[in-house]
């Protein structure tokens, strides 16, 4: 009687909590620097659910060690539904096969709450780089194999240009940074030669000259650059490559206070606010259930160990 006692008292408190949920600011933390995907797609939800809520939601940045450190301050955060993760497939699905000794496990330490938005990417390089298609940078890279270098701030961007490598048979030299928007900074300058990236860091500087653009990872032509050829069918058939970013918090959290920030972030993702930065940005709209995430994750964490694997990426 007194187990059942607790677990009914329990429920109704964690019901209360819900109910009443925010009463106070939201923190959400993200594992990119300003400017990022994760960092205004976080921003746009959280305009949304002040409107909704009254409460603030403050984004926070956590950059370094491909969203780690910031993985890691949410893993240990307390469970109330207050310190919240907008992240990626970089932390949940790519880091356990790339990083020996990951300082959180990405299934344990969190609580699926919902998938946000699924995006693709543009394969760009310096201007200056004496290749105008996919074909003729597979060309260059191969005349002079090591020579080329490609930057990356996230696993998408490292292994999407990994892939591209095993898929062309090229090999070019990895530069790691703390974030994309870092890598595209020095991309712009001429200190690297090329990125695979999300097109909300890219495009931009592709609009303005600064980056050119040489295909879509996708298989279909994205509508926000119509002219652009798939980098499959400009030079490497079967080529795809997305990214896709979800709604975390620790892990214990109770399933009605889940629920309540379920709800809140999907609604959010319905405003028309967002929905024009997910589009704008190349992405769309994918939400989900926690448990839904939840399997979702478990099937990206076997695809992304085997692609890692596939292109020799060994873990460091």
């Amino acid at each position: 009687m007194k187990a059942q006692f607790l677990i009914a008292f329990l429920f109704i408190c964690g019901l209360a909590q819900a109910q009443s949920y925010p009463n106070k600011p939201i923190t959400i933390i993200i594992g990119s620097t300003p400017g990022s995907t994760s960092d205004g797609l976080a921003r746009a939800i959280g305009v949304e659910i002040t409107k909704e809520t009254g409460q603030a939601v403050i984004v926070e940045s956590k950059a370094g060690a491909f969203g780690g450190i910031a993985a890691q301050y949410v893993a240990n955060a307390k469970p109330d539904g207050y310190t919240l993760f907008v992240t990626t497939n970089t932390t949940q699905a790519a880091n356990p096969h790339l990083i020996k000794k990951l300082p959180y496990d990405p299934i344990k330490d969190f609580s699926p709450i919902t998938k946000l938005v699924q995006g693709y990417m543009l394969l760009v390089t310096n201007p200056a780089l004496k290749a105008n298609s996919v074909s003729e940078l597979i060309v260059l890279a191969k005349k002079e194999p090591g020579k080329l270098t490609f930057g990356a701030g996230s696993s998408s961007a490292r292994v999407a240009v990994e892939l591209f490598e095993k898929m062309s048979g090229t090999e070019m030299v990895y530069v790691p940074y703390k974030s994309n928007p870092l890598a595209v900074i020095d991309l712009v300058g001429g200190q690297v030669d090329l990125m695979i990236v999300d097109l909300t860091t890219s495009l931009p500087q592709v609009k303005n000259d600064k980056l050119k653009a040489l295909g879509v990872s996708s298989l279909t032509k994205s509508p926000l650059v119509p002219t652009l050829p798939t980098i499959a069918s400009a030079g490497i058939p079967g080529y795809e490559f997305s990214h896709w970013n979800a709604l975390y918090g620790p892990s214990g959290m109770d399933a009605a206070t889940i629920k309540r920030i379920n709800e809140l972030f999907i609604s959010a993702m319905k405003k028309p606010a967002v929905k024009k930065f997910v589009e704008e940005n190349g992405m769309e709209v994918s939400t989900s259930t926690p448990d839904g995430l939840s399997v979702f994750q478990n099937a990206e964490l076997k695809r992304w160990g085997q692609i890692i694997k596939d292109a020799g990426i060994q873990p460091e």
